[in-house]
């Protein structure tokens, strides 16, 4: 009898565990599409849904972008102040609210490579 109660109970902490995974899957997204991170990107986020934990791909030529992970206020300044990726083929996961990028390449930022992304 115990037998079965301990076999009961491993079947509901696997189940348990089983739909913690599902609720915590992710998406991945390539930034700007086929396009990639690019100027004009910053409606590209505009027109999507994400989710905290979902992953951004940031795509572009290396060398010729970067993108820098930034606070709103550089941001708004265009200030590449933060964590800045530059392989031409870089991933972040989105931190619930709003997450900031922007090229700090020149004046990339201040000609429109910057975005803003809001995960839920």
């Amino acid at each position: 009898m115990l037998g079965k109660q301990v076999f009961a109970i491993f079947l509901v902490i696997i189940m348990v565990l089983f739909c913690i995974q599902i609720t915590i899957a992710t998406h991945s997204y390539v930034v700007g599409d086929s396009a990639g991170w690019t100027f004009g990107v910053s409606s590209w986020a505009n027109v999507r849904k994400f989710d905290a934990g979902d992953l951004l791909l940031f795509r572009y030529p290396k060398g010729v972008h970067n993108v820098v992970i930034v606070n709103k206020a550089n941001y708004d300044n265009c200030n590449a102040i933060g964590k800045t990726l530059s392989s031409g083929n870089d991933s972040v996961a989105l931190g619930k609210g709003p997450n900031y990028f922007i090229c700090g390449i020149g004046g990339h930022c201040n000609d429109g490579l910057k975005m803003e992304a809001i995960a839920h």
